[in-house]
């Protein structure tokens, strides 16, 4: 299954949420995301079905081993992309707004060039 921006922002999200909270229901991700419980739902109906996530019977969301690729490779690029800039003189807010956006379609030899550019601004 191709990977939406979407099911990408989902799946970061659910990543975000755990490292924050230690567990993720459906609410949580509605409230962080600022949707609806019952789009939240179907989202994650389709994630679990293309075995991206689990959910177990007291509705806990897990991210299975593509779902936690997917995310970890996202939240990766929202960061570092957030940071370079940052670096460059883009405030916070904005900077993270932007790389939300940017993460995804930037692509991955455009993405591994900014990368070392910001490591080789922060070493030094």
């Amino acid at each position: 299954m191709e990977m939406h921006e979407s099911g990408e922002n989902y799946l970061e999200t659910i990543l975000m949420l755990k490292e924050r909270m230690g567990q993720v229901r459906s609410i949580d991700i509605a409230n962080e995301m600022g949707f609806t419980k019952p789009s939240i739902s179907v989202a994650m109906k389709k994630l679990r079905e293309n075995g991206y996530i689990e959910v177990d019977d007291e509705g806990y969301i897990t991210l299975k081993e593509d779902g936690f690729e997917i995310a970890t490779r996202m939240y990766e690029r929202h960061k570092t992309v957030a940071q370079l800039l940052m670096v460059l003189g883009v405030s916070e807010d904005t900077a993270f707004e932007d790389a939300c956006r940017m993460e995804h379609d930037i692509s991955e030899e455009s993405y591994q060039c900014l990368k070392k550019h910001y490591e080789s601004l922060i070493k030094g």
